[in-house]
């Protein structure tokens, strides 16, 4: 199985790039975007001189629990830059949201609390709600995150939208607010 194949086994349409998408970003921005990739892991991530934004990470069904992913976070946190992602809110239906929130704070992660995040998918036309955390090296403020979060959307989630899924996604400020 191809790296984007495990990506789009494990997360819901609504939160999938296209493949195009993701392999442009990788050939056309290398030098912000990266794929790291293994056996039983994929990770892509986002680089900018002040900031990281993790878009997936990936760790077999086989090999969690082997602390894959600590080592592919920690990997991030020794760039010494605030790291950002986005994680689907707790669903009690679904106990891997409630792991995945667990592992993050773990590993040291805060939920930006003030910051609100609704996107329509262009996949599915639905609203889909994402929390945002962050790891702050240097206790940076949720208001750098959520201009680092503007900056990740118009640089990275809308690029060529129109000439990849024949539409464009929301304007940023429809997309993401901030409550002080």
């Amino acid at each position: 199985m191809n790296w984007y194949e495990k990506l789009n086994e494990y997360f819901p349409v609504e939160e999938m790039k296209s493949k195009k998408h993701m392999e442009l970003l990788l050939k056309e921005k290398g030098d912000v975007y990266h794929k790291d990739e293994g056996e039983h892991h994929v990770l892509m991530y986002a680089e900018f001189e002040d900031f990281l934004f993790v878009d997936y990470i990936y760790v077999s069904g086989a090999a969690r629990g082997q602390g894959i992913g600590r080592k592919l976070l920690e990997k991030l946190k020794e760039k010494g830059k605030p790291i950002i992602l986005e994680v689907e809110p707790v669903d009690y239906e679904d106990t891997d949201t409630e792991k995945r929130q667990r592992f993050y704070k773990r590993e040291g992660f805060k939920h930006a609390k003030s910051i609100g995040y609704r996107r329509r998918s262009l996949a599915t036309n639905e609203i889909n709600e994402m929390e945002i955390l962050y790891w702050a090296p240097k206790d940076e403020s949720e208001e750098m995150v959520y201009e680092s979060m503007k900056k990740t959307y118009e640089k990275i989630h809308t690029y060529k939208d129109v000439e990849l899924y024949g539409k464009s996604y929301q304007d940023v400020d429809d997309v993401l607010t901030f409550e002080e």
